[in-house]
């Protein structure tokens, strides 16, 4: 069992963490319109991994290799996601990107039952159908085709959700601190090596949009971000962490609406409200199977 206090702290942290990401969705947009995205991610991320190096100078004598694979292992599932989103919103707005990236909340439980070879339970799959067809909405244009960016942001949503699950594995037994670096310093080093493959020329000075960019995402939404989630995460389960997170989409639909004037239609706002409840039913999968969990175990201790 989690420590009340302890879980409630890690709460209202996570919850500030999924406001930060909520609202940068419009930060990075206007960026990337004037920035390729690889590069946007590497001096984004490397940014990140200089400030917290700093932080790194007294723990170095620990296990290296302990934390190594792990660090980068999350390093490559957050590149991943990091990688579809910020492409993905060059060919999608604000809001769509925000609700199908909250996706992960219904794809973590999904992730755990492949895991542990059980089914989902009723609730939790019809959740998932509820976010599917909610999704399928949001990405039909006008003319009923298929948006490529919401593609895109499904992708990003199913490596933020293994993101999600892998962080519950190792946070318990790692320094957060390290963990942290490393993961964020390996997302730096493949988004550099890919701008320079599939990019054509690294830009000679930053516009305002890309500079406003960097600063809200580097440090807060980045190294701090992670840093908090790595740190709190420990005092709550992978599964209660991703139904926090879908608050992200509510923030990110509230910053396009009133930055960039985004208006989702009536069938986006349907589509919106149904991937909305997809979370909803999501959480009320996880308080039955926690719920099932103690009692349980207050059978077997008085069995």
């Amino acid at each position: 069992m989690y420590d009340k206090k302890k879980r409630i702290k890690a709460d209202a942290s996570l919850t500030i963490i999924a406001f930060i990401w909520g609202i940068t969705f419009v930060t990075v947009k206007n960026a990337i319109a004037d920035m390729a995205p690889y590069t946007f991610l590497a001096f984004r991320f490397g940014i990140a991994f200089i400030f917290m190096i700093f932080f790194c100078i007294g723990l170095l004598k620990e296990n290296s290799k302990k934390i190594l694979f792990p660090g980068i292992l999350l390093g490559v599932f957050l590149f991943g996601g990091y990688a579809f989103q910020t492409i993905g919103l060059q060919y999608t707005t604000v809001s769509n990107a925000g609700f199908i990236t909250g996706l992960s909340v219904v794809i973590v439980p999904l992730i755990y039952s492949v895991i542990n070879r059980t089914l989902p339970s009723k609730t939790a799959a019809v959740g998932a159908l509820c976010a599917a067809v909610g999704v399928g909405m949001l990405s039909l244009k006008e003319n009923y085709s298929f948006n490529p960016g919401d593609f895109l942001m499904l992708m990003c949503a199913f490596c933020f959700a293994l993101h999600i699950v892998f962080v519950g594995r190792y946070v318990s037994n790692i320094n957060p601190t390290l963990l942290t670096t490393i993961q964020i310093g390996t997302v730096a080093v493949i988004s550099g090596l890919a701008g320079l493959a599939f990019e054509s020329h690294l830009p000679l000075c930053f516009t305002k949009d890309v500079w406003i960019g960097l600063l809200t995402t580097a440090i807060p939404a980045t190294a701090l971000a992670f840093f908090i989630q790595n740190s709190m995460q420990r005092y709550t389960t992978p599964m209660h962490t991703a139904v926090i997170f879908s608050l992200e989409p509510v923030f990110a639909g509230m910053a396009g609406y009133f930055l960039l004037g985004e208006v989702l239609g009536p069938m986006g706002l349907l589509g919106a409200a149904l991937v909305f409840l997809g979370m909803i039913l999501s959480e009320v999968s996880e308080i039955q199977s926690s719920s099932g969990k103690v009692m349980k175990d207050m059978q077997d201790i008085t069995s």
